[in-house]
């Protein structure tokens, strides 16, 4: 196993830089209940544009890399 940095850079590759709800919903393997609520009380940080949540994947990550 390499750097941990760099494992983490291979994370979602298939996805863009900046998901949406639908996307870390898929991401994280959970429902949209539970992804709603997620970015909503801040738990990954997302910044809302319009109507739609827009999340950096980076907070995914860290999000899934932190849980202790």
């Amino acid at each position: 196993m390499g750097n941990i940095k760099e494992d983490h850079g291979l994370m979602f590759t298939s996805y863009p830089d900046l998901v949406n709800i639908n996307q870390l919903k898929e991401m994280l393997g959970i429902g949209i209940n539970l992804a709603y609520r997620l970015v909503r009380n801040k738990t990954i940080p997302s910044v809302k544009v319009g109507r739609e949540y827009k999340i950096p994947k980076r907070n995914v990550i860290y999000y899934l890399t932190n849980q202790n």
